[in-house]
């Protein structure tokens, strides 16, 4: 009996133990948490990217943003960081989005509509991890590049 409990007990902790140090690892992630868009543009203009846990490894995205007219708007998806073609809600330039992990501080994004890429992104988090840049390449139908490469630069809030 005694046998039992402690088995019991052992089976327990090593139970907790994992949970414990399942959660300190999701909750550790760098990127979880809201991120500000750092910016000199007149006010109201924002824009607050929203990372949450998904599921055991993945993440889901929001973004939030209220342009210079005020108007505001709200779009997202989920991925696993695994390269596949995710749905996008909210934003009607895109329709899927697909991010790889390219190292822990580096992500690869890419967006497209109807199949066609229309954008691409490099995320990368500071060593501190307090801050995110983003490189953004616009692509037209043809995968020509329409714009200039533009890059932004959000704050952990």
């Amino acid at each position: 009996m005694r046998a039992r409990a402690a088995l019991i007990s052992i089976g327990l902790a090593s139970v907790l133990a994992w949970m414990a140090s399942g959660a300190s690892a999701q909750s550790s992630n760098p990127r979880f948490g809201k991120w500000k868009l750092k910016s000199d543009a007149a006010p109201p203009a924002s824009n607050i990217m929203t990372y949450e846990r998904y599921q055991d490894t993945g993440m889901r995205i929001t973004i939030e943003s209220v342009n210079a007219r005020g108007e505001t708007s709200r779009w997202g998806y989920t991925t696993m960081f695994d390269g596949r073609d995710e749905p996008l809600y909210g934003n009607a330039n895109t329709d899927t989005g697909a991010v790889l992990r390219i190292s822990d501080r580096i992500n690869e994004i890419i967006y497209k509509k109807n199949g066609v890429v229309t954008q691409i992104l490099t995320n990368v988090l500071s060593p501190d991890g307090m801050s995110i840049g983003v490189m953004y390449m616009r692509m037209d139908p043809t995968g020509q590049r329409v714009t200039n490469i533009t890059v932004a630069t959000y704050e952990k809030l």
